[in-house]
Order: C-alpha cells, then sequence, then structure tokens
C-alpha cells in the first residue's frame, strides 16, 4: 500500500529552491564594499585638500616673494651710481670743494637710506676672513701673509636685498703657497 496522503506539517517540495542566508552574506559583502569605497573616496578628498591647501600657500608664497624681490634688476643698475657717488668723494681734492663734497656725500647717504628701506644691504668684508662663495667673488690672488684663500681687499661691494644676494662682493684672496 502506498501513502498518497500530503504531508501537511512539511510544506518542502523538491521543486523549491533552497533559500539559505545568502541575501544577508550578499548585503555584508555590498555593505563592506560601499564603506571601503567610502573611505577611499574621504581618502582622496582629504588628500586633494591638502593639496589645494599646499597650492595655496606656495602661491602667497611665491606672490609675497614677488613683490619684496621685484626691485631686484632696477637694485642690480642703481649700485652703480652708489659706487659712482663713492668714487666722486673720493676723486675730490682734499682740499676746497666742500659744498660739492657735502652735495654728493648728501646724495648717497639718501640713496643708502632709499637701498636700506627696500631692504639693500652692503655685504660688510673683514679682510682675513675665509672666501665664502655664496658673498664673494675672487677676482685675483695676490701674494699675502695671511692663510691662502683668505679675502685680503675689496675691490667692488657686494650686496644682498633682503636674504638674497644681489651682487657678490669681488674680492683679492690670498695665493696658496
Amino acid at each position: 500500500m502506498t501513502d498518497t496522503t500530503e504531508n501537511t506539517e512539511n510544506p518542502e517540495t523538491p521543486d523549491a529552491p533552497e533559500t539559505p542566508d545568502t541575501p544577508e552574506i550578499d548585503l555584508a559583502e555590498a555593505l563592506l564594499a560601499k564603506d571601503q569605497e567610502i573611505a577611499e573616496l574621504k581618502d582622496r578628498v582629504l588628500r586633494t585638500l591638502a593639496d589645494l591647501e599646499n597650492t595655496r600657500r606656495r602661491l602667497e608664497r611665491d606672490k609675497a616673494e614677488a613683490t619684496q624681490y621685484a626691485v631686484t634688476g632696477f637694485a642690480r643698475d642703481m649700485l652703480a651710481v652708489a659706487e659712482n657717488l663713492r668714487r666722486a668723494v673720493a676723486a675730490l681734492p682734499a682740499e676746497g670743494f666742500d659744498n660739492v663734497r657735502a652735495g654728493i656725500e648728501a646724495t648717497e647717504r639718501e640713496l643708502l637710506a632709499i637701498f636700506g628701506r627696500q631692504g639693500i644691504a652692503r655685504i660688510e668684508i673683514t679682510a682675513g676672513e675665509p672666501l665664502d662663495p655664496n658673498r664673494h667673488q675672487a677676482m685675483l690672488e695676490v701674494e699675502s701673509d695671511m692663510d691662502a684663500g683668505s679675502v685680503v681687499a675689496e675691490l667692488a661691494s657686494g650686496w644682498t636685498i633682503r636674504d638674497r644676494l644681489l651682487r657678490p662682493a669681488m674680492v683679492s684672496v690670498a695665493r696658496s703657497g
């Protein structure tokens, strides 16, 4: 005898697909993937913001430097004027020409004051100091009792504009040997 009655207590049928917890696993994986994508996008946004901030700072610094050093070319040209005023005073005879001397010295003082307001300064040279290629340009070597490579005399003044070299001091240096 065969049982032809249906089992109503167990609704499982062989044709119905099994429904394991795969939708929950897929949802968890999708959430994890989205969390990773959000983290990556957040990282990219933060890096982009940092790059933008760095660019802004660099542009501000470049603008400030351009403003500070805009007179560099003009200042180099004016150095010749300052030196010619000094030469003019030195060329005057010791006696007489007092008014001319006073006028030239006053003009030189005013020019140097203007240089000072623009951050332009003369490089002070001391005989015997070692040659510094960042501030000096050796023009010739001379016999001297000083150490080899030390500054013997200044031939032309050196100048800086703020913290940058405008023109190196032209100097003579002690010969080795």
